[in-house]
C-alpha cells in the first residue's frame, strides 16, 4: 500500500470504529478459503471546495451488485455505509484518500455452500498515490501480454468485483513485473484484448477512441465510464463496444489505461514494440487533462460525480 502506518489509525468494522491492529477475523473464514468476498475501490480526492468521493454513488451501486451472484446480502444500508465512509475520512484526518469496502462470508462452518455464514463488511481509507508511479502518469508505461487468459462470464460474473477471482490479475501483474514491466495487458478466452488486471484499456486510431467492450470480460470500470463521458464531451467519436485483437495493439496510434488506481495512464509500449511516438500522445493528454481537471474541481461539469465529505 506505501502509507506510514502512522497515517491512519481507524477501519470501520460490521458497524463499529476500531483500531486499526485489532480489524480482525477468525483464520476459518470461509472468504479467507473461497474468496467469497466482494469489493470497492473510491478515490476521495482533494478539491478546490473540499474531500470529495468521486462517483461514490456508482461505486456503491456495483457494491451491492456485485453481491447478487454470490447471495451475499450486505446487512447495512447504503446510507449506512456512506455516513461510515464520511465519518472515516473526517476521522483520519485526510484530505485526499483511498477507500476500500469489502463484505465477505464470515466464520461459521467451512464447506463450498457459504449460506450459513454471516456476511461481514469492512470499510478502510488511507493516503495513496499514483498506483503505478507519478512518472508513469506522464512518461507512460510500458506492458507486456500476460500469458494468463482472462476468464469468461460464463466462468465468473465479470461484472462483479469479487475477491477471489482476482488471483487471476494478481498472477497476470506477478509475470509482468518479474520481467521486467510496470504492467499486463490481458487477453480474454477468444484470444483477444480484455483488460489489464487491474485497469480498463483504450485505443486511438485516426483521432477516434476505442475501449473493450462488456462482452470481452471486463469489468465496467468507472473511470472507463466517466473518460467515455468526457471523451464524448469533447468531440470524440468513442466505440465503447469494440473488439479489440492483440495485433491492433502494436500498431496503434495510442493507448491508455484507467481505473480508479491508476486514473489515466498512457502505455508507451507493448512487449518492447514503442506505440506511436513512445510517449504521452495528444488525445491522452487532452483525457487525462479534463480529467484532472474534473476531479480537482477546477470546473463546475459533472458537479454530480462528488459526494463532499
Amino acid at each position: 500500500m506505501g502509507f506510514d502506518e502512522m497515517d491512519v489509525d481507524t477501519i470501520w468494522q460490521d458497524g463499529e470504529f476500531v483500531d486499526w491492529e485489532d480489524a480482525q477475523v477468525h483464520v476459518l473464514t470461509h472468504g479467507l478459503h473461497y474468496g467469497t468476498g466482494i469489493f470497492e475501490g473510491v478515490r476521495c480526492y482533494d478539491t478546490e471546495n473540499g474531500p470529495a468521493i468521486f462517483r461514490w454513488e456508482d461505486h456503491l451501486e456495483r457494491f451491492y451488485q456485485s453481491g447478487k451472484p454470490y447471495d451475499i446480502d450486505i446487512p447495512f444500508s447504503r446510507e449506512e455505509l456512506t455516513e461510515a465512509t464520511k465519518e472515516l475520512i473526517r476521522r483520519q484526518d485526510l484530505e485526499s484518500c483511498y477507500i476500500r469496502p469489502v463484505a465477505f462470508y464470515g466464520y461459521e462452518e467451512l464447506g463450498l455452500n457459504p449460506s450459513n455464514c454471516p456476511v461481514e463488511v469492512a470499510i478502510a481509507v488511507w493516503p495513496w498515490g499514483a498506483y503505478l508511479g507519478e512518472e508513469a502518469l506522464e512518461e507512460g508505461v510500458d506492458v507486456s501480454i500476460s500469458s494468463w487468459r482472462k476468464y469468461g462470464s460464463d466462468q465468473i460474473p465479470t461484472n462483479a468485483k469479487t475477491t477471489g477471482p482476482y488471483v487471476n490479475s494478481v498472477l497476470a501483474n506477478l509475470e509482468a513485473t518479474g520481467n521486467g514491466y510496470t504492467e499486463a495487458i490481458v487477453l480474454n478466452g477468444e484470444g483477444n484484448v480484455a483488460e489489464g488486471p487491474g485497469e480498463n484499456i483504450f485505443l486511438v486510431r485516426d483521432g477516434e477512441i476505442y475501449t473493450t467492450g462488456l462482452a470481452e470480460s471486463i469489468l465496467d470500470g468507472i473511470t472507463r465510464q466517466s473518460i467515455i463521458t468526457i471523451a464524448e464531451d469533447l468531440g470524440y467519436t468513442v466505440h465503447d463496444d469494440a473488439t479489440i485483437s492483440r495485433g491492433e495493439l502494436y500498431t496503434a496510434d495510442e493507448l491508455f489505461f484507467t481505473g480508479t488506481a491508476a486514473e489515466v495512464t498512457p502505455i508507451r509500449s507493448v512487449d518492447d514494440t514503442e506505440i506511436g511516438a513512445g510517449t504521452k500522445g495528444p488525445v491522452t493528454d487532452e483525457l487525462q487533462s479534463k480529467f484532472f481537471e474534473v476531479i480537482e474541481r477546477r470546473t463546475d461539469e459533472y458537479a454530480e460525480w462528488f459526494d463532499y465529505v
